[in-house]
């Protein structure tokens, strides 16, 4: 029954699970309509935690655990007007009867709860390897404070000189990465080909590439076959490998917490997390689902996809509340926007990779970019290493792949803006964006990107792409090194001031690679060679910044 009070029915909603969707659902339903009853369950001690965050408290880049704590359930419920119930488990859910069975982890008492609309934020939990070994001290997982706190402490004691971690994701790497400029020997292993995911290979080798310059090497298709040792953690057994070490780190993926919807009718997809619908829902309308233990739709392709982060169980969970109380809202979806901080360089990706793009039917063009991060001449100037794909029929953006020393994540975020909103090239081509020499250039890295990448589309550059180099499509061209000053060893040096005409040695019809630096000189000396009469000439994109050139 729903509660009479003076201002009409009080609408009971009950939300399982905190964290980041729980609690954006929970505190946005009060603010919109403070006369909603809000009870939010949870299993855990902590209602709000900064999961994010975790890997930087263990670098010591976050101090004080505190400040991994966004809200005590007490500050929550002070602040929000939400009835907070902490450790308590979820067990049953009974649509029919619209009620919800649970216990009590502190007594073991079983109680039910009744609701008028449902959300479900049960977010996920750590995958742990059907391996031996796995129980042993040292053997740490990292998705709780707790689990940040107990490897802080053990690499506080000392004792830990060298670290294998078992996953090569975001979490993966962003634990390697704190953990190896605490000066600890770092190797990762995973059993995918390249990492980490949502990036091309010729991105993911570069990199894996990068990582292991600055000390962390990836071992890419490697499989965890036990964790040996006495009382301890002292080996990984992998099938390629025996690896010595101090701790193991197990970030080998998550898996949704739905287990106590069996029986439920509620719907859910292989993967087992929720199946919504646009607006959030489940097969029953009046219970919605969010978070890591949800579906989503992919913007581009309208396909399921599940997109276990913080940012899309924010948004998510405000669209639900926002419909939960009357509105009609279409979560649009997601595009797999992501950055991550690497040692010594950064990574970002939005939408579709090239063989994403492929594989889902698009006449997929990309184009491989090195442009400057800021003014060349301002300190600190770096480059950034730029992947655009588009659709070559309707020029459609689709996705970008970037890494740097600088700010990828304007680069990233402007081009999901531009995907979100159906840009084309064309369209952003000439966008009138911020520019001073500590922050850009004069046009903008990205923007000069959107540039070679139509001009590519257009015909005005041809090129063969690091993929395509690596493959072989260059073989029999001869490599001409149009860098500033000679630069590749036995290749014929090409100084582009000094072309006026027919370059004396080298035929007109010869296939000649044109390579330099970043792209630039390249292409600018096929356009002149073009001019007087060159008809096969190719520019290496990425130039020797992303590609290793031998002759």
């Amino acid at each position: 029954m729903k509660e009479k009070t003076n201002e009409g029915e009080k609408v009971k909603i009950l939300i399982i699970g905190g964290v980041a969707a729980g609690t954006k659902v929970a505190a946005k339903l009060k603010r919109e309509n403070f006369n909603c009853d809000v009870t939010l369950l949870t299993k855990s001690k902590d209602i709000s935690y900064a999961g994010c965050g975790l890997p930087y408290y263990v670098g010591k880049v976050i101090s004080d655990r505190s400040q991994l704590i966004v809200n005590t359930p007490d500050s929550f419920s002070k602040l929000t007007g939400v009835h907070v119930i902490t450790e308590t488990e979820a067990t049953k859910v009974n649509p029919k009867e619209k009620t919800v069975t649970a216990r009590d982890l502190k007594t073991n008492e079983v109680r039910t709860y009744r609701y008028d609309k449902l959300v479900i934020a049960t977010g996920a939990k750590a995958w742990v390897p059907p391996v031996e070994g796995v129980g042993l001290a040292n053997v740490f997982f990292l998705r709780t404070p707790d689990d940040a706190a107990s490897i802080r402490a053990f690499v506080e004691s000392g004792e830990i000189k060298r670290v294998v971690v078992v996953g090569g994701g975001y979490n993966g790497l962003e634990i390697a990465e704190n953990l190896s400029a605490l000066g600890i020997r770092v190797s990762v292993i995973d059993m995918a080909e390249h990492i980490p995911p949502g990036f091309d290979k010729d991105f993911a080798e570069a990199i894996e590439n990068r990582l292991a310059e600055q000390g962390i090497v990836a071992f890419t298709g490697t499989r965890l076959e036990a964790i040996l040792g006495e009382e301890k953690a002292e080996k990984v057994k992998t099938d390629k490998r025996i690896m010595k070490t101090d701790a193991v780190i197990l970030c080998v993926g998550i898996r949704a917490n739905t287990e106590f919807l069996d029986g439920s009718g509620i719907e859910l997809m292989p993967d087992k997390t929720v199946k919504v619908n646009e607006f959030l829902q489940t097969n029953f309308e009046d219970i919605y689902a969010v978070g890591d233990c949800a579906s989503v739709l992919n913007k581009i392709t309208k396909k399921p996809v599940w997109s276990p982060m913080g940012s899309t169980a924010n948004i998510a969970g405000r669209i639900a509340a926002k419909n939960m109380i009357g509105n009609k809202i279409p979560y649009q979806g997601v595009l797999g926007t992501a950055v991550i901080k690497l040692p010594g360089f950064n990574a970002g990706r939005t939408g579709l990779t090239e063989e994403q793009a492929k594989k889902a039917g698009f006449d997929a063009v990309s184009v491989v970019a090195v442009t400057d991060d800021k003014a060349h001449y301002y300190p600190d100037s770096s480059v950034f290493i730029v992947k655009m794909t588009a659709d070559r029929s309707t020029k459609r953006l689709l996705g970008l792949q970037v890494l740097g020393k600088g700010a990828i994540d304007k680069m990233t975020d402007i081009a999901a803006t531009a995907i979100t909103l159906g840009a084309t090239p064309e369209d952003i081509e000439n966008m009138d964006l911020a520019y001073a020499p500590p922050f850009s250039t004069a046009i903008h890295p990205f923007s000069h990107t959107v540039n070679i990448l139509l001009n590519k589309i257009n015909g005005a550059l041809e090129t063969v792409t690091p993929t395509e180099f690596a493959l072989g499509k260059a073989q029999g061209y001869k490599i001409i090194d149009a860098s500033r000053k000679p630069s590749i060893d036995g290749a014929i040096y090409v100084d582009l001031g000094t072309v006026n005409g027919e370059i004396p040695g080298l035929s007109k019809d010869e296939r000649l690679l044109l390579v330099c630096t970043k792209g630039k000189r390249a292409y600018m000396l096929q356009r002149r060679l073009k001019n007087f009469g060159y008809k096969h000439t190719l520019v290496l994109e990425g130039g020797t910044t992303f590609n290793e050139v031998i002759v």
